[in-house]
Protein backbone atom coordinates (compact mmCIF):
# COMPACT_ATOMS: atom_id res chain seq x y z
CA UNK A 1 0.00 0.00 0.00
CA UNK A 2 1.13 3.86 0.39
CA UNK A 3 3.99 4.73 1.23
CA UNK A 4 6.63 8.16 1.25
CA UNK A 5 7.07 8.97 -2.16
CA UNK A 6 10.68 11.00 -2.22
CA UNK A 7 12.34 12.14 -5.42
CA UNK A 8 15.54 9.88 -6.38
CA UNK A 9 18.53 11.65 -5.09
CA UNK A 10 21.97 11.25 -6.84
CA UNK A 11 25.47 11.73 -5.76
CA UNK A 12 27.18 15.09 -6.25
CA UNK A 13 29.09 15.45 -9.84
CA UNK A 14 31.87 17.72 -8.75
CA UNK A 15 33.25 18.17 -4.97
CA UNK A 16 31.68 21.04 -4.29
CA UNK A 17 29.20 21.70 -2.25
CA UNK A 18 25.88 23.32 -3.51
CA UNK A 19 23.11 24.62 -1.37
CA UNK A 20 21.37 21.89 -1.72
CA UNK A 21 23.75 19.41 0.12
CA UNK A 22 24.50 21.65 2.51
CA UNK A 23 20.71 21.10 3.66
CA UNK A 24 20.80 17.56 3.62
CA UNK A 25 22.69 17.55 7.19
CA UNK A 26 18.97 18.18 8.03
CA UNK A 27 17.07 15.31 6.76
CA UNK A 28 19.00 13.51 9.53
CA UNK A 29 17.25 15.21 12.31
CA UNK A 30 13.84 14.84 13.92
CA UNK A 31 10.32 15.99 12.17
CA UNK A 32 9.82 19.34 13.10
CA UNK A 33 6.35 21.26 13.29
CA UNK A 34 4.91 22.77 10.32
CA UNK A 35 3.61 26.26 10.56
CA UNK A 36 2.51 27.59 7.06
CA UNK A 37 2.73 31.13 6.73
CA UNK A 38 -0.10 32.81 5.75
CA UNK A 39 0.95 33.50 1.78
CA UNK A 40 1.60 30.20 1.51
CA UNK A 41 -1.46 28.98 2.96
CA UNK A 42 -3.28 31.11 0.77
CA UNK A 43 -1.65 30.32 -2.38
CA UNK A 44 -2.67 27.02 -1.44
CA UNK A 45 -5.79 27.19 -0.62
CA UNK A 46 -6.49 29.01 -3.66
CA UNK A 47 -4.69 26.35 -5.93
CA UNK A 48 -6.84 23.77 -4.72
CA UNK A 49 -10.16 25.54 -4.24
CA UNK A 50 -9.58 25.77 -8.18
CA UNK A 51 -8.88 21.88 -8.77
CA UNK A 52 -11.96 19.80 -10.01
CA UNK A 53 -12.49 16.21 -9.58
CA UNK A 54 -12.51 14.11 -12.63
CA UNK A 55 -15.16 12.28 -14.02
CA UNK A 56 -17.60 9.85 -11.54
CA UNK A 57 -16.31 6.83 -13.98
CA UNK A 58 -13.07 7.62 -13.93
CA UNK A 59 -13.23 7.79 -9.63
CA UNK A 60 -14.92 4.83 -9.38
CA UNK A 61 -12.35 2.82 -11.94
CA UNK A 62 -9.71 4.07 -9.69
CA UNK A 63 -11.02 3.60 -6.49
CA UNK A 64 -12.38 -0.04 -7.58
CA UNK A 65 -8.84 -0.94 -8.84
CA UNK A 66 -6.58 0.31 -5.79
CA UNK A 67 -5.07 -2.98 -5.05
CA UNK A 68 -4.57 -3.94 -8.77
CA UNK A 69 -2.60 -0.44 -9.43
CA UNK A 70 -0.41 -1.23 -6.56
CA UNK A 71 0.38 -4.71 -7.44
CA UNK A 72 1.29 -3.39 -10.73
CA UNK A 73 3.59 -0.97 -9.07
CA UNK A 74 5.66 -3.10 -7.33
CA UNK A 75 6.21 -5.71 -9.96
CA UNK A 76 7.79 -2.84 -11.92
CA UNK A 77 9.40 -1.43 -9.42
CA UNK A 78 10.27 -4.74 -7.37
CA UNK A 79 12.68 -3.32 -3.77
CA UNK A 80 13.99 -0.16 -6.10
CA UNK A 81 11.69 2.67 -5.09
CA UNK A 82 12.03 2.87 -1.92
CA UNK A 83 14.48 3.44 1.24
CA UNK A 84 14.52 1.37 4.57
CA UNK A 85 13.06 3.59 6.88
CA UNK A 86 15.80 4.20 9.47
CA UNK A 87 13.93 7.06 11.14
CA UNK A 88 10.93 4.66 12.22
CA UNK A 89 13.16 4.28 15.93
CA UNK A 90 14.01 8.19 16.57
CA UNK A 91 10.09 9.05 15.92
CA UNK A 92 8.60 6.10 17.53
CA UNK A 93 10.49 4.94 20.27
CA UNK A 94 8.38 2.20 21.33
CA UNK A 95 9.59 0.26 18.73
CA UNK A 96 13.16 0.31 20.50
CA UNK A 97 12.53 0.72 23.41
CA UNK A 98 11.07 -1.31 26.75
CA UNK A 99 8.04 0.69 26.84
CA UNK A 100 5.73 -2.38 26.73
CA UNK A 101 5.38 -3.73 30.32
CA UNK A 102 7.23 -7.12 31.06
CA UNK A 103 11.38 -7.04 30.22
CA UNK A 104 11.13 -10.58 28.02
CA UNK A 105 7.59 -11.02 26.86
CA UNK A 106 7.49 -10.68 23.29
CA UNK A 107 6.08 -7.46 21.45
CA UNK A 108 3.78 -8.44 19.06
CA UNK A 109 3.46 -5.48 16.04
CA UNK A 110 1.54 -5.03 12.53
CA UNK A 111 2.70 -2.71 9.79
CA UNK A 112 -0.19 -2.32 7.74
CA UNK A 113 0.92 -1.58 3.71
CA UNK A 114 3.89 -3.43 4.04
CA UNK A 115 5.46 -2.90 0.84
CA UNK A 116 8.34 -5.15 0.50
CA UNK A 117 9.28 -4.22 3.89
CA UNK A 118 11.76 -1.08 4.12
CA UNK A 119 10.00 -1.05 7.17
CA UNK A 120 9.91 -4.40 9.01
CA UNK A 121 13.39 -5.28 8.45
CA UNK A 122 15.26 -2.32 9.97
CA UNK A 123 12.54 -2.57 12.99
CA UNK A 124 13.09 -5.97 14.03
CA UNK A 125 16.89 -5.48 13.62
CA UNK A 126 16.64 -2.71 16.31
CA UNK A 127 14.72 -4.51 19.04
CA UNK A 128 14.80 -9.10 18.78
CA UNK A 129 12.09 -8.43 21.17
CA UNK A 130 9.49 -7.89 18.39
CA UNK A 131 7.36 -10.12 16.37
CA UNK A 132 6.17 -8.55 13.29
CA UNK A 133 3.02 -9.33 11.07
CA UNK A 134 3.06 -7.34 7.80
CA UNK A 135 0.17 -7.31 5.45
CA UNK A 136 -0.58 -5.55 2.12
CA UNK A 137 -3.12 -5.90 -0.26
CA UNK A 138 -0.33 -6.34 -3.12
CA UNK A 139 0.23 -10.02 -3.49
CA UNK A 140 3.59 -9.37 -5.48
CA UNK A 141 4.63 -7.14 -2.12
CA UNK A 142 4.32 -9.87 0.00
CA UNK A 143 6.11 -12.25 -1.99
CA UNK A 144 9.12 -9.86 -1.89
CA UNK A 145 9.00 -9.41 1.73
CA UNK A 146 9.02 -13.03 1.90
CA UNK A 147 11.86 -13.32 -0.63
CA UNK A 148 13.94 -10.97 1.75
CA UNK A 149 16.95 -12.61 3.41
CA UNK A 150 15.81 -11.34 6.70
CA UNK A 151 12.66 -12.98 6.56
CA UNK A 152 12.49 -15.28 9.30
CA UNK A 153 9.69 -17.62 10.73
CA UNK A 154 9.21 -16.81 14.55
CA UNK A 155 9.99 -13.48 13.69
CA UNK A 156 7.96 -11.88 10.94
CA UNK A 157 4.86 -13.12 9.32
CA UNK A 158 3.56 -11.71 6.11
CA UNK A 159 0.15 -11.89 4.17
CA UNK A 160 -2.13 -10.79 1.71
CA UNK A 161 -5.24 -8.60 3.07
CA UNK A 162 -7.46 -5.56 2.10
CA UNK A 163 -7.70 -3.52 4.83
CA UNK A 164 -11.56 -2.58 3.51
CA UNK A 165 -12.87 -5.93 3.44
CA UNK A 166 -10.78 -8.28 4.50
CA UNK A 167 -10.75 -9.19 8.78
CA UNK A 168 -7.39 -9.27 10.22
CA UNK A 169 -8.76 -11.52 12.21
CA UNK A 170 -8.58 -14.01 10.17
CA UNK A 171 -4.76 -14.37 10.16
CA UNK A 172 -3.91 -12.74 14.07
CA UNK A 173 -5.73 -13.31 16.95
CA UNK A 174 -8.44 -10.92 18.64
CA UNK A 175 -6.56 -8.28 20.80
CA UNK A 176 -3.12 -9.31 20.76
CA UNK A 177 -1.31 -6.76 19.14
CA UNK A 178 0.61 -4.59 21.47
CA UNK A 179 1.68 -2.09 18.48
CA UNK A 180 0.66 -1.00 15.10
CA UNK A 181 2.44 0.85 12.35
CA UNK A 182 0.88 2.90 9.85
CA UNK A 183 3.02 4.78 7.71
CA UNK A 184 1.65 6.29 4.44
CA UNK A 185 -1.11 3.94 4.33
CA UNK A 186 -4.16 4.74 5.02
CA UNK A 187 -3.96 7.83 2.29
CA UNK A 188 -4.24 5.05 0.17
CA UNK A 189 -7.67 4.22 0.81
CA UNK A 190 -11.21 6.18 -0.02
CA UNK A 191 -12.21 8.32 2.96
CA UNK A 192 -15.86 6.31 2.51
CA UNK A 193 -13.45 3.06 3.63
CA UNK A 194 -11.44 4.67 6.71
CA UNK A 195 -13.74 3.79 9.50
CA UNK A 196 -14.17 0.16 8.21
CA UNK A 197 -10.38 0.02 7.46
CA UNK A 198 -9.72 1.64 11.25
CA UNK A 199 -12.09 -0.51 13.13
CA UNK A 200 -10.38 -3.68 11.47
CA UNK A 201 -7.22 -2.90 13.05
CA UNK A 202 -8.74 -2.07 16.47
CA UNK A 203 -10.21 -5.83 16.38
CA UNK A 204 -6.36 -6.97 16.74
CA UNK A 205 -4.86 -4.81 19.46
CA UNK A 206 -4.56 -5.19 23.20
CA UNK A 207 -6.36 -2.27 25.44
CA UNK A 208 -3.60 -0.07 26.08
CA UNK A 209 -1.80 -0.90 22.49
CA UNK A 210 -0.69 2.14 20.47
CA UNK A 211 -0.84 3.16 16.64
CA UNK A 212 1.67 5.20 15.25
CA UNK A 213 0.74 6.84 12.56
CA UNK A 214 2.92 9.32 9.22
CA UNK A 215 0.59 10.08 6.33
CA UNK A 216 0.32 12.65 3.80
CA UNK A 217 -1.10 16.36 5.44
CA UNK A 218 -3.25 19.08 3.74
CA UNK A 219 -1.55 21.77 1.47
CA UNK A 220 1.43 19.63 1.58
CA UNK A 221 3.78 20.79 -1.99
CA UNK A 222 2.45 17.37 -3.71
CA UNK A 223 -0.87 18.36 -3.07
CA UNK A 224 -0.53 21.45 -4.44
CA UNK A 225 1.17 20.10 -7.19
CA UNK A 226 -1.57 17.58 -7.94
CA UNK A 227 -4.05 20.41 -7.84
CA UNK A 228 -1.69 22.64 -10.69
CA UNK A 229 -2.24 19.77 -12.82
CA UNK A 230 -5.70 19.13 -13.48
CA UNK A 231 -7.09 15.86 -13.96
CA UNK A 232 -5.85 13.86 -10.73
CA UNK A 233 -8.65 14.99 -8.40
CA UNK A 234 -10.79 12.22 -7.25
CA UNK A 235 -12.50 13.55 -4.22
CA UNK A 236 -11.67 16.16 -1.44
CA UNK A 237 -8.04 15.92 -0.64
CA UNK A 238 -7.85 12.44 -2.38
CA UNK A 239 -5.98 12.30 -5.94
CA UNK A 240 -4.79 9.92 -8.24
CA UNK A 241 -1.43 9.43 -9.91
CA UNK A 242 0.01 8.86 -13.41
CA UNK A 243 -0.07 5.03 -12.26
CA UNK A 244 -3.25 4.82 -10.95
CA UNK A 245 -2.04 4.48 -7.00
CA UNK A 246 -3.98 7.33 -4.66
CA UNK A 247 -2.88 9.35 -2.18
CA UNK A 248 -5.03 11.10 0.43
CA UNK A 249 -3.96 13.92 2.30
CA UNK A 250 -5.11 14.45 5.91
CA UNK A 251 -5.91 17.23 8.06
CA UNK A 252 -5.62 16.68 12.07
CA UNK A 253 -9.51 17.20 12.35
CA UNK A 254 -9.97 14.65 10.17
CA UNK A 255 -7.71 12.12 11.84
CA UNK A 256 -8.44 13.02 15.13
CA UNK A 257 -11.97 12.95 14.61
CA UNK A 258 -12.19 9.12 12.83
CA UNK A 259 -10.02 7.41 15.99
CA UNK A 260 -11.73 9.06 18.67
CA UNK A 261 -14.97 7.77 17.07
CA UNK A 262 -13.39 4.54 16.51
CA UNK A 263 -12.57 4.17 20.02
CA UNK A 264 -8.90 5.49 20.36
CA UNK A 265 -7.39 8.14 22.58
CA UNK A 266 -5.26 10.63 20.76
CA UNK A 267 -2.02 11.16 22.23
CA UNK A 268 -0.75 13.25 19.78
CA UNK A 269 -1.46 14.22 16.63
CA UNK A 270 0.03 17.27 14.51
CA UNK A 271 1.48 18.24 11.12
CA UNK A 272 5.13 17.93 11.17
CA UNK A 273 7.97 19.22 8.17
CA UNK A 274 10.50 18.00 5.89
CA UNK A 275 12.84 19.25 3.45
CA UNK A 276 13.12 16.61 0.60
CA UNK A 277 16.08 17.32 -1.63
CA UNK A 278 16.40 16.33 -5.28
CA UNK A 279 20.56 16.91 -5.66
CA UNK A 280 19.76 15.87 -9.90
CA UNK A 281 17.33 18.87 -10.18
CA UNK A 282 19.36 21.31 -7.47
CA UNK A 283 15.65 21.56 -6.23
CA UNK A 284 14.09 21.55 -2.49
CA UNK A 285 10.43 20.76 -1.60
CA UNK A 286 8.56 21.33 1.75
CA UNK A 287 6.73 18.76 2.39
CA UNK A 288 4.12 18.21 5.63
CA UNK A 289 2.84 15.38 7.19
CA UNK A 290 0.31 14.45 9.85
CA UNK A 291 2.01 12.28 12.62
CA UNK A 292 0.27 10.79 15.41
CA UNK A 293 0.27 8.32 17.87
CA UNK A 294 -3.20 6.40 18.90
CA UNK A 295 -4.10 4.49 22.06
CA UNK A 296 -6.59 1.69 21.97
CA UNK A 297 -8.99 2.46 24.69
Amino acid sequence: MAQEQQPQEQLPVTGEVSSIEARQATLQQPLRESIISPEKLEYAQGVISKDKAIKPFWVNKYKNEAAKNWDRFYKRNETRFYKDRHWIEREFSIFKSSEVEGEDNTINCLEIGCGVGNFIFPVLEINKRLFMYACDFAPHAIELVKQHEDYKQGRCSAFVCDLTKDALTDTIPAGSLDIVSSIFVLSAIPAEKLEASVRNIKEVMKPGGMLCFRDYAVYDAAQVKFSSNPGHMLDTNLYVRQDGTMSHFFSVEQMTELFEKEGFKVVECGYVHRETINRAMDLSLDRRFLQAKFIKL
